[in-house]
């Protein structure tokens, strides 16, 4: 019997829109966080990077459960005396909606020396427009051609 690894050049990287719009925060970031890691294909294997692309569109209209949209915080630190920051949700979905879903997969994935190359692979935009479209748009003429 022989195991078989995918080798770098046969990896195939698909392209994924997803709509952040009425979604839970929490839920989406699971579901962006397995198809950066490729756990959705079949001959995925955890030391190598098998994931595909990710556009996530509407950012700014992502929902929290509960009291956490009045009550969550994020927490940071620069290392030096006095550097502890910390910024509310509504704050941060009011600023910089992209950084509310990159730090909740971020957080998610792995913390080995794969992460940062998966989270390359995440593109998050506050609203509808992305600069992505060609590559759905290819997809789409593929799957027709397809059929």
């Amino acid at each position: 019997m022989k195991t078989y690894h995918t080798k770098a050049e046969n990896i195939e990287r698909n392209w994924h829109l997803l709509d952040a719009e009425k979604q839970v925060l929490g839920r989406l970031s699971t579901k962006i966080t397995q198809l950066l890691m490729g756990k959705h294909k079949v001959d995925y294997s955890r030391h190598a990077d098998m994931g595909d692309y990710v556009v996530v569109i509407n950012s700014r209209k992502v929902k929290l459960t509960g009291n956490k949209a009045a009550q969550k915080m994020y927490y940071r630190h620069s290392g030096y005396p006095g550097g502890f920051k910390k910024v509310k949700y509504s704050k941060m979905i009011g600023e910089q909606p992209e950084k509310v879903i990159e730090l909740a997969v971020k957080r998610m994935l792995p913390d080995n020396r794969l992460r940062d190359k998966r989270m390359r692979r995440l593109k998050v935009y506050a609203e509808v427009d992305h600069p992505h479209t060609d590559r759905f748009e290819k997809e789409k003429e593929i799957e027709k051609k397809a059929k």
